[in-house]
C-alpha cells in the first residue's frame, strides 16, 4: 500500500482529519453494500439487538442501546423498526416485545454474513494487534480530549 507520506511526515497529519476519514469510508462502504441488499445500517443493528435475545426486547430496550448511534446519521429509531415490522422481518406483541420472525431470522442471517464479508475487507492487511493498537490509541485520543465513547 502506499501511504500519503513518509512517516517524518505522518506523524504531523492530524489525527481529527484521518479518523473522520476512515469513519466516512467506513460507513460508507458499509451502507453501500446493506443497501444492495434491501437495508440499512441501522435496521441491520435493530435485527441484531433482537436476534436471540431473551428475553425478547422491548422498542424502548432497542433504541436505548441503539441511541447512541445517533451521531452516526440515523434520524428516527422509532421509524426504522417500523420498517423491519413492515417488511415482516420482526413482529411486536402487545407488550412491545420485539421477535425475529422466519423471514427475519433468514434476512439476518444474510446481513451477519454480509457484515462478515465486509469485516474481512476492512481487515484485510492489517493484523489483530495492529487493530488493537489502533484501537487503544483512538481511545486515548478520545480520553486525552475529554470525550466520551463505549461501544457495547
Amino acid at each position: 500500500m502506499e501511504y500519503s507520506h513518509n512517516d517524518a511526515e505522518l506523524v504531523r497529519q492530524p489525527i481529527g482529519y484521518w479518523s473522520w476519514a476512515a469513519s466516512d469510508a467506513v460507513v460508507t462502504r458499509i451502507r453501500a453494500v446493506l443497501a444492495g441488499i434491501g437495508t440499512t445500517q441501522p435496521q441491520a443493528w435493530i435485527l441484531s439487538r433482537i436476534a436471540g435475545a431473551e428475553p425478547p426486547p422491548t422498542r424502548d430496550g432497542v433504541t436505548g442501546v441503539l441511541s447512541g448511534y445517533a451521531a452516526a446519521g440515523i434520524d428516527d429509531l422509532d421509524e426504522e423498526i417500523d420498517a423491519t415490522v413492515a417488511r415482516g422481518w420482526v413482529t411486536q406483541d402487545a407488550d412491545g416485545h420485539l421477535e425475529l420472525t422466519p423471514q427475519g431470522e433468514d434476512f439476518h442471517a444474510r446481513v451477519t454474513r454480509t457484515q462478515a464479508e465486509l469485516w474481512q475487507e476492512r481487515h484485510r492487511g492489517i493484523s489483530d494487534e495492529e487493530y488493537v493498537l489502533t484501537l487503544k490509541v483512538l481511545q486515548r485520543f478520545i480520553h486525552n480530549t475529554g470525550g466520551k465513547a463505549w461501544h457495547h
